[in-house]
């Protein structure tokens, strides 16, 4: 016989049981979801989930923090400036910001990451740098441009190139602006990283002072006219402009014909305007005074002696508003290392000037140290810019322009030797900034013209092909950059 059972203890079994059941359930729940969240932890901070991704260290302890890289524009590049006698204009794109896809990168909070070396501005670089000018191509041929700008940075190795600006051919009328030259060089510049002086002269007919002879270049009658083109040039092109030169041999009627007459204190004014104007947009940008020729008269109509007109821009103050001091020094029929006064004599020389009449404008290095005796004389370590130096010779021409008869006393191996010692004279120094070699590829432009004066300087001679200047200034310039690499 079953003993009977009371509701009450029949309903606290019930409930136990249901106790014990609801206890597995929850832990075999528990037990599932940890192990859910154990295995799928990874996939959901992305960490571990693809090869691409950077784990922290994992003895450190240190908390992860998920970074997103800020996108970078695409670089670009620079170009170079052409002499005097013929223009060499040239214009560029703004530079394009290409977007990127951000990375999530995981650092760790700890663990310090190497900062890369900040690029330092070309105004604040203190060192010496070469460039050379180069003549674009006047087809604008784009493969051609390129060609050029690829032998100056990958081959050649040097880090600038010079490019004049003619005014007068980009503002026909006024601002009416023809960039087109410009916008064919500077991307190409930009694309070998390359970078650029501009030398910015030559103000258009409609610019000029009221009766003067339109024959022979010279400045704006409103200074401002000028100024204004200037700064259309940085504001097109930010960035991308490294340095800009003032003018061009302002001591010399041919450059500077205005009803002023030579004057260094209206040059000095130009300049001061220009340079306030461009530093309220790009303080990088390295504002070079107006290299002066060096010339040996000073009857103060046809030219004025550089020695003479850089004293009086001084006076003027114009040390006050130049990140450097524009000078050119192409040799004549002597190495760069012999002052004027300590001349050997060399009677076989045809061109006689350096030989019986003696004077500093013969001479590289009497014409780089007297510039620079007079800036320390007024107190101030203002550096040179070289804007043109170079050698011309005949050996390999049909003919050399008249008046450049010594040209045909320097050989292609003196012109190999003469630019690498001027290169290793303005490092040595340490007051000259940038020296850049006149010029790459004029020759092949001019169909080596023997009436043209900037042929026997190029780097390219007949038939294409380099000098042997060319593979002189490769390799000074490879043995720089190593030394550079390795602290100096």
């Amino acid at each position: 016989m079953t003993a009977a059972v009371s509701p009450q203890l029949r309903t606290r079994k019930r409930l136990r049981g249901f106790i014990l059941v609801w206890t597995f359930v929850t832990l075999v729940m528990g037990f599932a979801t940890f192990i859910a969240i154990y295995f799928a932890y990874p996939l959901v901070t992305g960490l571990g989930a693809s090869e691409n991704v950077a784990l922290p260290p994992q003895d450190n302890g240190a908390d992860v923090v998920l970074v997103q890289p800020s996108i970078t524009p695409a670089e670009t590049a620079v170009p170079t400036e052409a002499p005097t006698e013929v223009p060499a204009e040239e214009e560029t794109e703004e530079p394009v910001e290409v977007a990127q896809e951000p990375t999530l990168v995981a650092q760790s909070v700890q663990a310090s990451t190497p900062t890369p070396e900040p690029t330092v501005p070309p105004v604040d670089v203190d060192h010496f740098e070469a460039g050379i000018q180069v003549q674009y191509s006047l087809d604008f041929n784009p493969d051609n441009q390129d060609g050029f700008y690829r032998s100056v940075a990958d081959d050649l190795g040097l880090p600038w190139v010079k490019q004049q600006v003619r005014w007068e051919d980009f503002e026909r009328e006024p601002g009416q602006i023809d960039y087109a030259i410009l916008d064919f060089v500077m991307p190409s510049a930009e694309r070998f990283g390359l970078k650029m002086a501009l030398s910015i002269v030559t103000a258009p007919d409609w610019a000029r002072e009221q009766g003067v002879e339109l024959g022979r270049e010279g400045p704006p009658a409103d200074i401002s006219a000028y100024v204004n083109f200037v700064t259309s040039i940085v504001q097109r092109y930010p960035g991308q402009v490294h340095a800009i030169e003032v003018w061009n041999e302002q001591n010399l009627d041919r450059e500077w014909t205005s009803t002023g007459g030579l004057s260094a204190a209206n040059y000095v004014e130009m300049l001061r305007q220009t340079y306030t104007a461009v530093k309220a947009i790009d303080p990088n940008v390295i504002i070079i005074s107006g290299a002066l020729s060096q010339t040996g008269i000073n009857d103060g109509v046809m030219a004025v002696d550089d020695f003479v007109y850089l004293e009086q821009m001084i006076a003027a103050g114009m040390l006050d508003y130049a990140d450097c001091v524009g000078s050119h020094v192409n040799g004549f029929n002597i190495g760069p290392a012999e002052a004027y006064n300590e001349v050997v004599n060399d009677p076989t020389a045809q061109f006689r000037g350096p030989f019986d009449n003696p004077h500093h404008s013969w001479s590289f290095r009497s014409t780089l140290e007297g510039y620079r005796n007079r800036i320390v004389a007024a107190n101030y370590d203002v550096p040179l810019c070289v804007t043109e130096f170079g050698w011309a010779v005949g050996e390999d021409l049909e003919g050399v322009p008249e008046g450049f008869g010594f040209a045909l006393d320097n050989t292609l191996a003196e012109q190999a030797s003469w630019i690498p010692e001027a290169m290793s004279m303005m490092d040595n120094y340490g007051w000259v900034r940038l020296g850049i070699i006149w010029n790459f590829n004029y020759a092949p432009q001019a169909g080596w013209d023997p009436n043209n004066d900037n042929v026997p300087y190029s780097l390219i001679g007949p038939n294409f092909q380099f000098r042997p200047a060319y593979d002189a200034v490769r390799s000074w310039q490879s043995a720089y950059n190593q030394r550079m690499q390795s602290g100096g």
